[in-house]
């Protein structure tokens, strides 16, 4: 049955736990997803003759989730989560298949793009059923419980994606998925109630999705696009010119359909807008950090895949020991906005120190820079939810929740886009610039300045090996040279690309002053206008609401 006065389901203790468990195993599903490819993409590239498409791999999911997870955060208000938790675990394992036994990058970029919708429908649900089983009280102790499990994953991920890359090959990076959702799958199906709602299909805003997915795809496309069409070209215009119409007609369809996908009401209330705007820039400096990162240590440093995901994680110890304090220190504060301004300044911080990075640098300076980074997204994350959810109605909790995941993951897509295209534009460029400057004849150094084709010889430290091995002893200390030189051109093309979040996070740091506090406390459970805080004490739980419907 619904508890009335928080709109929670009441389970036996017992029963909590096992749903608990199942939610976390569907959570570490798509999170350990994010965290483990990422390490193995310099090998999966070299292996299948892809650097130019090196960012698509994560693009190509993050296009597909970023599009889904609102309209998944939509539906699961209207019909429950347990259908999309259920099939969203089973449609990411069969892509996850799928993406194992890709044979070219094109086979993997479509199968990834796949996953991500799954992954899209997984993201959000599993915050939202929190609230279905959890009351206030309860809830943020459990919001920071499954921030661990997004810490595990992210710390674990790496070092098993390099494991695996290094020892049974980076197809098992994603079969490794399978034995996860096996897990998730009976737990859910299991243990979590089944809402019988009163919605119906005609309350889906189809058009909504329609045009939503039809501006999104195509801006995205784009700005993927422009490493090979050029930013100016007919393609890449024309694409983000129908995507910005499209998303004027989703604003347009927005306004008038009676369940829309994001209630445009929402802007209007000042915590949303902000948090919303800091989570989209946020996106630039952690996706550029967690996917890009691994080319300083493979690439720049000549680090194995193995080692690599290692030399990741105290981003993550960062991230969650600055996470736990940040959501003591909001209830024990007054003016805990600035929490977010502090948050902001720190991750400035580190991603400087991370575009000095050159082929001289130590990995104990990146793994200092990287837990910078990780402390400052910490203090974030915990920060703008709370608030968020703090701010509006009851049953705008789903809408606010699966929306705040999409605004990160937008603008994470976006910036792999971005960083992707000045990586393939570039690379090519820095690297002449570096060999120039050794001043050797032009047929030695010109399999090494043709383009990004032979660069991924770099990421694979036995295939170098065997290169040099093969040469005259004579000529080993130049073709170490002409690498060290190769090395640099990666390291200042990833200047460039770190210079560029940097921008981004101090933009964010601008609006993070913005912010009007509201108390931390309950959700509100209010009918007043929407978007708009109310009173607890006012109202009562809309028990007609679909998510307040008998449960079985």
């Amino acid at each position: 049955m619904i508890d009335t006065a928080t709109g929670t389901h009441e389970l036996t203790r017992q029963r909590k736990i096992l749903v608990t468990a199942g939610i976390m195993s569907a959570l570490l599903l798509a999170a350990l997803d994010q965290s483990i490819v990422g390490t193995a993409l310099p090998r999966i590239v070299s292996e299948l003759n892809g650097l130019d498409r090196y960012a698509w791999v994560t693009t190509g999911y993050l296009v597909t989730s970023t599009v889904m997870t609102p309209i998944a955060g939509k539906l699961g208000d209207l019909f429950g989560r347990k259908f999309f938790l259920v099939g969203g675990m089973l449609g990411f394992m069969i892509a996850s298949g799928l993406c194992g036994l890709s044979q070219d990058m094109t086979q993997l970029v479509v199968f990834r793009a796949l996953q991500g919708v799954a992954g899209g429908v997984l993201f959000a649900s599993v915050f939202t059923v929190l609230a279905d089983v959890f009351p206030p009280q309860q809830r943020a102790k459990m919001q920071g419980l499954f921030g661990g499990v997004f810490g595990l994953s992210s710390i674990l991920g790496p070092t098993l994606g390099g494991f695996l890359t290094d020892n049974w090959g980076w197809r098992w990076v994603f079969y490794v998925n399978l034995p996860v959702g096996v897990i998730a799958i009976i737990l859910i199906a299991t243990f979590l109630p089944y809402v019988k709602t009163h919605a119906s299909l005609r309350e889906i805003d189809y058009w909504g999705a329609l045009t939503l997915a039809g501006g999104l795809v195509p801006i995205l496309l784009a700005l993927s696009s422009t490493s090979t069409y050029g930013w100016n070209s007919w393609q890449v215009e024309s694409l983000i010119g129908l995507g910005l119409v499209m998303l004027v007609a989703f604003v347009l369809v927005e306004r008038r359909v009676a369940e829309p996908i994001l209630p445009l009401s929402l802007f209007r209330n000042n915590v949303f807008t902000v948090s919303a705007t800091v989570g989209f820039l946020s996106g630039f400096g952690m996706f550029g950090t967690i996917i890009f990162v691994p080319l300083i240590f493979q690439g720049v440093l000549a680090i194995s895949a193995t080692n690599s995901g290692t030399l990741i994680t105290p981003m993550m110890f960062g991230l969650i020991g600055a996470s736990i304090a940040s959501g003591q220190l909001m209830t024990r504060i007054k003016r805990y906005r600035y929490l977010g301004t502090i948050g902001c300044a720190v991750m400035i911080a580190g991603l400087y120190s991370l575009s000095l990075v050159s082929s001289s640098t130590t990995r104990y300076q990146v793994v200092a820079s990287l837990f910078v980074v990780g402390a400052g997204l910490g203090i974030t994350f915990p920060l703008y939810i709370n608030a968020v959810q703090s701010a509006v109605e009851k049953k705008y909790l789903g809408v606010v929740t699966s929306n705040m995941q999409f605004f990160r993951n937008l603008g994470g897509t976006i910036a792999t886009a971005i960083l992707g295209s000045i990586l393939a534009n570039r690379l090519a460029v820095n690297i002449q610039d570096q060999v120039g400057k050794l001043t050797l004849p032009k047929a030695v150094t010109a399999k090494f300045t043709g383009g990004g084709g032979n660069v991924r010889q770099i990421f694979d430290p036995a295939h170098l090996a065997l290169l040099r091995h093969a040469l005259p002893p004579a000529s080993q200390p130049l073709f170490d040279k002409i690498i060290v030189a190769v090395r640099e051109g990666l390291a200042v093309t990833l200047h460039e690309m770190f210079l560029f979040g940097l921008g981004a996070m101090a933009l964010a740091l601008l609006v993070t002053v913005f912010l009007k506090e509201v108390p931390l406390s309950n959700t509100r459970a209010g009918r007043g206008g929407e978007g708009s805080p109310v009173p607890e004490t006012e109202v009562e739980y809309e028990t007609t609401h679909p998510q307040a419907a008998a449960v079985g």
